[in-house]
């Protein structure tokens, strides 16, 4: 029996909830990665073994709110550097940059504290999964706001028919995901 690539072992723990939160949609839920601590492990250890590397190696890890903090702050520990949050809108305390984002229907906005990161930063943006794209887009502009690079973003899933993968790259951004939903 062929052993099963990092991606075909975490698709197999990604629940599919057909129907949620609206009809029509197929949810990919991440929770059963988590909860099962080997299964955890392999996907922290994805991320981890791509970014020790010489040149990938980010300065801080940015996690996009809410389940980008559980992955970021994880890769960020065992990277050995700095963790920061992006957060919704009216979450983080001090002085912020915000960025306004187009939802299918409406917008949101997305803050970063103004010493987040500093002027030529490298960071790594982090989050469960790629839609639209629009999430990790605004979170891209807070960051470079700042003056700081975003190296790559990186995610669980990729949803590629819903666009967000192809617009993150035509802006110029590099991306890294496991486990992609194309035509699923």
């Amino acid at each position: 029996m062929q052993p099963l690539s990092v991606s075909e072992y975490l698709r197999q723990h990604i629940r599919t909830v057909p129907d949620w939160p609206a009809p029509g949609v197929q949810f990919r839920d991440i929770t059963p990665l988590l909860q099962d601590p080997q299964v955890f492990r392999v996907l922290i250890d994805a991320f981890v073994h791509r970014y020790m590397g010489r040149g990938m190696r980010p300065d801080v890890v940015a996690g996009l709110d809410a389940r980008g903090f559980i992955l970021g702050s994880v890769v960020a520990y065992e990277l050995g550097v700095g963790f920061v949050p992006i957060r919704k809108k009216g979450k983080l305390p001090f002085t912020t940059v915000q960025e306004t984002y187009e939802l299918e229907y409406g917008s949101a906005t997305v803050e970063l504290h103004t010493d987040a990161v500093r002027p030529g930063d490298r960071v790594l943006l982090i989050d469960d999964l790629i839609a639209t794209g629009g999430t990790m887009m605004a979170g891209k502009k807070l960051l470079e706001k700042l003056g700081a690079q975003v190296t790559e973003g990186a995610s669980i899933v990729d949803l590629p028919e819903l666009g967000g993968s192809q617009r993150l790259k035509d802006s110029g951004l590099a991306l890294f995901t496991l486990v992609d939903f194309a035509g699923h």
